[in-house]
């Protein structure tokens, strides 16, 4: 006599919810293209806005990273990722890993694709890997636009830093690269919170509202000055430590801590994701 623990011929749980499969779901969906649409624009708002009002120049004799965007296809980069690292980043990674679970539980497609049968761990792997990774290419698209165009309107040049000094071009697009990196692992904490939330709800935007919310949150805590060294236990506090790779020496231990920081919370959450998952009684 059979059991409900007999399986059918040849079903492999590995195999189920491939990653090219859930990618190309993902790809072919319009808040990715017009989140990508957004992101692609930006720097051209840049270059207008600097045709229109003109050069940047310092105010009360400083002179920061702002004043220099028009020096050179890679000052105007590293000023289109400033720009963007505080907030407008946080959307698409809110987005893309809030959207995930909630999503198909708002469609009531969640239980047919585990009756699928699709093994909870990994439809939760397939989702997050794919969130991430579309979260990684929105903070490569940004900057990669913007040298591109930068360096049309303003040419190719070394990389002019505020406080004196500039490095060649080459070591600059290097060294952006590692200011993406370091963007994208601060920004694993939105990524969990958004990815914990998904597998909470089957509201979308609870999901990515709450994580954005949260976020901005922790920036205003960061704000407070009164908190002292409480602060250093916020992921906030070390989201602009980039900066300090883009220096003719670069200083590392704010990247080291803000990294070490933003990892453990983000495994905490993802963990939390996974655990309460597999518990859940999905009806949607």
């Amino acid at each position: 006599m059979s059991t409900l623990t007999e399986v059918a011929s040849g079903y492999q749980a590995g195999r189920t919810l491939p990653l090219r499969v859930e990618l190309v779901r993902q790809l072919k969906r319009r808040r990715t293209l017009a989140m990508g649409a957004v992101l692609a624009v930006l720097p051209f708002v840049l270059l207008i806005a600097f045709a229109i009002g003109g050069d940047p120049g310092g105010r009360n004799n400083q002179v920061t990273l702002m004043d220099t965007a028009t020096a050179s296809g890679a000052n105007f980069a590293a000023v289109n990722l400033f720009v963007a690292a505080g907030f407008l980043l946080v959307i698409p990674v809110a987005l893309f890993c809030g959207d995930t679970v909630a999503s198909e539980a708002s469609w009531s497609s969640l239980r047919y694709l585990l009756a699928a049968p699709v093994p909870r761990a990994r439809l939760l792997w397939s989702k997050l890997v794919v969130a991430l990774g579309m979260s990684l290419a929105a903070m490569v698209l940004l900057p990669l636009v913007a040298l591109a165009a930068g360096t049309a309107a303003y040419g190719w040049g070394p990389l002019q830093i505020p406080t004196g000094g500039a490095l060649e071009a080459g070591t600059a697009v290097q060294r952006l690269l590692v200011a993406v990196a370091y963007v994208f692992v601060s920004q694993l904490v939105t990524a969990g919170l958004a990815f914990w939330l998904s597998t909470r709800t089957d509201a979308p935007l609870g999901a990515v509202g709450g994580a954005v919310g949260l976020t901005i949150v922790g920036n205003v805590l960061d704000a407070v000055t009164a908190l002292g060294h409480w602060r250093d236990f916020l992921p906030a506090h070390w989201q602009f430590a980039w900066a300090d790779a883009v220096q003719p020496r670069p200083e590392w231990s704010g990247m080291i801590q803000g990294t070490a920081l933003s990892v453990t919370y983000a495994l905490v959450l993802f963990a939390l994701a996974f655990r309460g998952f597999a518990r859940k009684d999905v009806v949607s």
